[in-house]
């Protein structure tokens, strides 16, 4: 699932006409669109170039049920797609179910952008993956319907590792560290044993949260920051160290071009997407010539002696508040992500969007790794301010800080949650 996942923001100006229709709606049980003949639906370019035949099926069997009814398909691409429909949504002519990043729902839950759907009604919604339902919840309440997932792995250089006298891939996070000690003392200071972007928070908040901290926490109704508790420390110690002692690479750059610097050769490991090490290999990346036929993905090991929880990246399916064919659109959305959609989505490389079909991927060598470590996973504080920290960039601040020797850890934890605590419950 190669492209990155931006919280929704500059939502605000398009709400004042969402506000004034938006009291009709209920949970999910409303009749709203029963007898619409019309359907519009917008997806990313992902469906339309990689899985179209999903698409056609799902509108196959709502027209089974519904004959007659029309649905239309829309693409756009993920730089430009919240743009476009912001615009849309100041407007009476929305569409009836649009694809979200599962960090962009937020921004548009709070606001009100989208009706409420009754899960009960989405089948496998009570084994939905923790982390995607959490993407979909707000206030008790769900807005969305989780579609597919991308996980994260460990992916080294088995030549390189061989070289060094480490033959098979870690279990442990004291094999995974003797391993990388073992490379970076034989390929000198220069080299960077395991290359971690010092800015990248799904990473570090990995280590957070396997420590058992936590980016924020709610109290009482509120948010506040949690970055500076002791467990929060003991995670963000930990990735210091990893910086420090393996990443011998510009201390203040973030992960979104990781692929390219691991395909240049200089470095032994990345944690990152699982698509990564696949497009680190590619001719067009793969600059050194070695990296073809010698990467390996892992489920990374944690210092606290399980899984490290990695951070879940997927889309969502919604329904604007202003559609006029919400019901309609909540039976094309359960037959897109029904039993038969996720089957094509796994065959297709995805992981799914519940433990039930994840289960099944652990019973087969090409996708143990990815599935097994989806198991254990993190997503982002759902306070309505969430996407205000980030657009401030507070935790990639905070971790270059960190990572340059700038300030401490208890210094820049500190004051990143200063910085929290001022955004993180402003609607």
């Amino acid at each position: 699932m190669k492209r990155k996942l931006i919280a929704a923001i500059g939502i605000a100006g398009m709400m004042v006409s969402i506000a004034a229709c938006g009291d009709d709606k209920d949970s999910g049980g409303s009749d709203k669109g029963t007898d619409a003949k019309e359907l519009t639906v917008w997806l990313t370019v992902d469906a339309q170039n990689n899985w179209p035949e999903l698409v056609k099926a799902a509108d196959a069997a709502v027209q089974k049920k519904h004959p007659g009814v029309k649905i239309n398909h829309e693409y756009y691409g993920w730089p430009d797609k919240n743009a476009k429909l912001d615009a849309v949504l100041a407007t009476d002519k929305v569409p009836d179910v649009v694809e979200m990043g599962n960090t962009e729902m937020l921004g548009y839950m709070v606001k009100g952008a989208f009706a409420p759907l009754d899960a009960g009604k989405f089948d496998n919604s009570s084994a939905w993956l923790d982390g995607l339902k959490a993407s979909v919840t707000y206030e008790d309440k769900t807005y969305g319907v989780p579609y597919y997932a991308g996980g994260r792995v460990g992916n080294w250089r088995k030549d390189l590792f061989a070289s060094a006298g480490v033959k098979a891939a870690p279990k442990t996070y004291a094999e995974l560290t003797a391993a990388l000690d073992k490379v970076q003392k034989k390929e000198g200071d220069k080299f960077s044993s395991w290359y971690q972007p010092t800015r990248d928070w799904y990473a570090a908040m990995s280590f957070v949260y396997d420590a058992g901290g936590s980016i924020a926490k709610e109290e009482g109704g509120q948010w506040k920051g949690n970055l500076s508790s002791p467990e929060s420390l003991k995670g963000l110690g930990e990735y210091k160290n990893v910086v420090d002692t393996y990443m011998h690479g510009d201390k203040t750059k973030d992960e979104s071009d990781r692929y390219i610097v691991y395909g240049q050769g200089k470095s032994g490991m990345i944690f990152g997407a699982a698509w990564e090490g696949a497009t680190a290999e590619a001719p067009e990346n793969d600059k050194s010539g070695k990296l073809k036929g010698n990467l390996e993905n892992f489920v990374m090991p944690g210092p606290s002696g399980k899984n490290l929880p990695v951070f879940l990246g997927g889309s969502d399916l919604a329904v604007p508040v202003k559609s006029d064919a919400q019901e309609l659109a909540a039976e094309w959305i359960n037959a897109f992500t029904g039993p038969a959609g996720q089957k094509g989505l796994m065959a297709k490389g995805n992981l799914p969007n519940n433990k039930t079909d994840l289960a099944t991927l652990k019973n087969d060598p090409k996708t143990v790794v990815p599935a097994t470590a989806a198991e254990s996973n993190w997503f982002v504080p759902m306070a309505p301010g969430w996407g205000q920290v980030e657009k401030a960039q507070v935790l990639q601040t905070m971790l270059q800080s960190i990572g340059t020797g700038k300030k401490t850890v208890e210094e820049a934890a500190k004051e990143a949650d200063v910085e929290i605590d001022k955004v993180i419950n402003t609607k």
